[in-house]
């Protein structure tokens, strides 16, 4: 968990809102609270990490309608479902449609608290991972179009050979261009490579 990471509050009701900013910064967790889903929109940052703790049922737009908001963003922070007992089924929705956990009202401490942090947590991880992709995405863009070529015929399992007959270049000329499409890539193995190309396909 980063040093900068913030618990995000949305909810409705003041006493809730209060009662979980406290809870958070007794354990010395960084805590911003709003009374409504707009109201977080308005100051949503995809680089701001954290965790989102969300009431399902609010005035507006709802915790649901949030969700399905935030999974648009090419990065969110991970959410917490707090749902009263009659919103169960929602919330349990919400956790198939990617929600860390619900909690039930009312909620016990530790029990949130071990949801905070396994939220924040799968916030470390997925920024880890789309900065790693950001980082290989930069590289790619560094190859020339002709590098481009080969390196896809490369991951394909073609030999220097078949890629210079089907680029009507020399064999040597290939063996170059997959020379420095290895170093620009900072790819130690033709494995390290194909790891590389599949990870941005998936992204």
């Amino acid at each position: 968990m980063t040093r900068e990471s913030t618990v995000f509050v949305v909810d409705d009701d003041a006493e809730v809102r209060a009662a979980l900013q406290l809870l958070m910064e007794s354990v010395g967790l960084r805590v911003e609270a709003f009374g409504s889903a707009q109201d977080y929109l308005e100051q949503f940052d995809p680089d701001r990490s954290g965790c989102l703790l969300l009431d399902v049922r609010m005035p507006g737009m709802s915790g649901l309608d949030l969700q399905a908001r935030l999974a648009a963003e090419r990065l969110h922070p991970p959410v917490i479902i707090i749902t009263g007992h009659g919103d169960v089924p929602m919330a349990v929705r919400a956790v198939q449609a990617g929600a860390v956990d619900f909690i039930e009202k009312p909620f016990n401490d530790q029990a949130l608290l071990d949801s905070v942090h396994r939220a924040l947590e799968r916030d470390d991880r997925q920024r880890g991972e789309a900065s790693r992709l950001a980082d290989i995405r930069a590289r790619y863009e560094r190859l020339t179009p002709r590098e481009r070529e080969v390196l896809e015929l490369v991951v394909a399992g073609k030999r220097n050979k078949v890629i210079a007959a089907d680029l009507g270049v020399s064999q040597s000329t290939v063996e170059a261009h997959r020379a420095r499409v290895m170093e620009k890539m900072e790819a130690a193995t033709l494995s390290d490579l194909m790891r590389m190309m599949l990870s941005l396909e998936a992204y």
